[in-house]
């Protein structure tokens, strides 16, 4: 039986008495927070603090990746798209990849101060001018920068003692299909992928200390999307590029994952076609029908929950004595400007 445990999330700014009785489930060993969850730095530190409470060994999360993926804003660094970050590397190598290593630290210091484990960063997709839910997301559509300036971010993530998830695997960028609102089609050969959108993900393998899948049909190559294919975990990310990670489900509630219609089938596939961590968002009922089949089928969780946890203590209060940081959300705001 394989190993995993679901990722959840909470309507509002503090707990409900459901919420808690679900973090506390034995199954549960995620939480993703949004911009609904936010209110200022001090309510989402109290907020993450009162989680640990409830359960020390849950990974708490976020999508903090800058440009439009940016759920904590008011009293945070402002970060710009990262490809921002990819087009100055394009002009000046060093000084563009040191700025990408400066903001992971940033990015993950600001985070782990305020009580989250993990962003899920960072986002290995090429930006190829055809999605609509990728585009500035994505470093670059030059397979070089990509690798590089993710490698730099995730020098400064892991620096500042945050873990690392690349995504979205195998490649999200070359379809213009939004996985959140409809199941896209990529007709692409595996040769074809394997020579452009997996690059990075092979060069970084060693790297990453997770990553995340892609809601994607990648027709030549199987029938099932990627989250739920045994051909591209198993076989292709597991068997033949030797990942040893933890591997995260993108939201099974998005459109993306309808064929199948209930999320304990959805669950059930995720987890057999090797998915170690099931991320399910805004749909509550979603959560307790796939928590059935957790219990139905005794699944135990992965011990690479621990890998993902903070790996460092730090405070606001050391950070805002920070002149670094100070000299980096400098540098930042005149790449939004």
């Amino acid at each position: 039986m394989n190993k995993a445990s679901l990722m959840i999330d909470i309507e509002g700014s503090s707990l409900s008495q459901e919420d808690i009785e679900l973090i506390e489930s034995p199954h549960v060993g995620g939480l993703i927070l949004f911009e609904r969850n936010f209110l200022d730095r001090s309510q989402i530190t109290d907020l993450c603090f009162e989680i640990k409470s409830k359960k020390p060994e849950i990974i708490i999360a976020v999508d903090q990746e800058g440009g439009r993926v940016q759920r904590f804003k008011k009293g945070f660094s402002q970060i710009p798209p990262m490809q921002r970050l990819g087009d100055m590397v394009s002009h000046d190598k060093q000084a563009g990849l040191d700025l990408c290593k400066n903001t992971g630290w940033l990015v993950a210091s600001e985070l782990i101060a305020s009580g989250v484990d993990l962003s899920f960063s960072p986002v290995l997709d090429l930006d190829q001018n055809s999605s609509s839910i990728i585009g500035d997301r994505a470093f670059s559509d030059q397979i070089d920068i990509v690798i590089d300036c993710a490698r730099a971010f995730i020098y400064g993530m892991n620096e500042a003692g945050m873990a690392c998830v690349g995504k979205h695997f195998p490649g999200h960028g070359s379809i213009s299909e939004d996985s959140h609102i409809e199941k896209p089609i990529d007709q692409r050969t595996l040769n074809e992928i394997e020579n452009k959108d997996l690059i990075p993900f092979k060069e970084l393998i060693n790297n990453l200390d997770g990553i995340m899948t892609a809601h994607i049909l990648f027709s030549e190559v199987d029938t099932r999307i990627a989250t739920f294919s045994k051909v591209w975990i198993k076989q292709i990310l597991k068997e033949q590029m030797k990942f040893e990670g933890m591997i995260f489900s993108d939201d099974l509630s998005m459109e993306g994952t309808n064929e199948f219609i209930s999320f304990y089938d959805k669950t059930k596939n995720a987890i057999n076609s090797g998915c170690e961590m099931i991320l399910i968002c805004n749909n509550r009922e979603g959560v307790k029908d796939a928590l059935k089949y957790f219990e139905n089928n005794n699944v135990e969780a992965s011990e690479k929950i621990f890998s993902m946890l903070m790996a460092n203590d730090v405070s606001w209060t050391d950070l805002e004595k920070n002149k670094i940081r100070v000299e980096i959300s400098t540098q930042l705001e005149k790449l939004i400007q």
